[in-house]
């Protein structure tokens, strides 16, 4: 309950000051009063006078009073308390059901909610914004997580069901995360699968926008949402990012006849990377019958390994020859680590063409390779030869905007602590990583 800090006379002027009407900035509304009281900036307004219908018969109502309903308002400095003397309405019709009822201002605040309209407004903007929490967001305002957040769930509701929000997207993402670690008995698949809108703008640009999350991982499950999006959308969608996953490659085939697949150049040097890591640690076991330690000389350069030529300072190629020249058996480990190199390099080519070739060669020649790590790594990429080399067709179209996504989805899970409610992931979700447009 608020109580004054001073005691002062309640004085409602009668002729409301346009000035104050303009700071207050809602349509519809006159400022009446203003006060401050236990640092809350409370705001009494009222309608102006005008003749009022019956909402069933049509009937012109009598005045019945006012009555005061408290509204949480955007905050400033402080909490924001606006004060509004509702007007109370009879229907004198004799045949009406309905006796009384009260004024309504749509641009003030919905028919039985107790934040406003803005207030509502700008809580979503802090959502989407502001990396804001539904908790952050009730303690500025100063009521619960509750109030909140059924002041916006019919807003993102709304917002997920427009079909409009599916449209134009000729570059499709998936990827799939994990969204709880509890028991799946209680709460569920613990996988959910994304789909992201990668479109380019017309500079070029990808601003990635989270289009659906749906519970398991399967192919099944990506197939089905596709189906579900109509022929329209499958349609208009030319190229479709994945990870090497058979599943997702299957339901594009399927559902996505005209779209073109890409393998993600991430995912495809991550599997160079492991190839070559794969090989350190065979070759560490074979020479020294124990895993690695300090001090052995493949240990201390797993680190370098991983990185690309190009980014070695003169220190690290030195310690680089050095562990390699340590022992003959080690050259597999270096000649792995070339082939990973070559893999890299087909994506840095400034030319696509160049590109192209080069990633041509790793296909034609990486699976007759005598070290079994790399053939395998070889008979991967051929498997994936198609989806492989479109990378260097469609533009480098990747999936690098669907990990971010996945980023920002950590990110705010993390803030959240976590969450019980699939349902309220999903919108909070859609709303953070752009899937709702208003």
């Amino acid at each position: 309950m608020l109580h004054p800090t001073s005691v002062r006379p309640d004085v409602r002027s009668s002729c409301p000051c346009s000035r104050c009407d303009l700071l207050l900035g809602i349509d519809g509304v006159h400022v009446e009063h203003v006060d401050r009281r236990d640092d809350v900036l409370v705001v009494t307004v009222s309608s102006p006078a005008t003749p009022a219908g019956c909402p069933s018969c049509g009937v012109i109502a009598t005045g019945r009073g006012r009555r005061r309903r408290v509204l949480h308002d955007v905050p400033g400095a402080t909490r924001v308390r606006i004060w509004w003397r509702q007007r109370v309405w009879r229907c004198d019709e004799e045949d009406c059901a309905r006796k009384t009822f009260v004024e309504q201002l749509p641009t003030l605040v919905a028919p039985r909610g107790s934040i406003t309209k803005r207030g509502i407004d700008w809580a979503l903007w802090q959502l989407r914004r502001e990396h804001a929490t539904i908790s952050g967001l009730a303690r500025q305002l100063g009521t619960s997580w509750k109030t909140v957040w059924r002041a916006i769930e019919p807003r993102l509701i709304t917002l997920a069901a427009d079909e409009s929000r599916f449209e134009n997207v000729t570059t499709l993402g998936v990827d799939e995360h994990v969204w709880h670690h509890v028991d799946a008995r209680k709460r569920g698949p613990k996988e959910l699968t994304g789909m992201v809108d990668l479109t380019r703008d017309v500079h070029g640009n990808t601003k990635a926008r989270l289009l659906d999350l749906v519970p398991g991982r399967s192919g099944k499950v990506y197939a089905t949402w596709l189906g579900e999006r109509g022929d329209a959308f499958r349609k208009t969608v030319e190229v479709a990012a994945l990870d090497p996953f058979a599943g997702y490659k299957t339901a594009i085939d399927d559902q996505l006849d005209d779209a073109v697949a890409v393998l993600d150049a991430f995912h495809v040097v991550k599997l160079g990377t492991a190839a070559v890591d794969e090989v350190r640690r065979r070759v560490q076991q074979d020479t020294l019958g124990h895993r690695g330690r300090k001090g052995d000389p493949l240990y201390g350069i797993q680190t370098i390994l991983r990185a690309g030529a190009e980014n070695l300072t003169d220190k690290q190629h030195t310690r680089l020859t050095a562990a390699i020249d340590a022992d003959p058996a080690h050259d597999e480990v270096f000649i792995a680590w070339q082939c990973a190199q070559q893999l890299r390099s087909a994506y840095r080519q400034k030319h696509l063409t160049e590109g192209r070739r080069m990633a041509e060669h790793v296909t034609d020649r990486f699976h007759t390779c005598p070290i079994p790590e790399i053939a395998r790594l070889g008979r991967t990429l051929r498997r994936w030869r198609s989806a492989f080399l479109a990378y260097f067709t469609t533009n480098r179209a990747n999936n690098g905007g669907t990990e971010a996504v996945n980023g920002i989805i950590e990110l705010h899970r993390r803030l959240a602590r976590g969450y019980r409610n699939r349902h309220n992931y999903r919108l909070r979700m859609l709303l953070t990583a752009g899937g709702l447009t208003s």
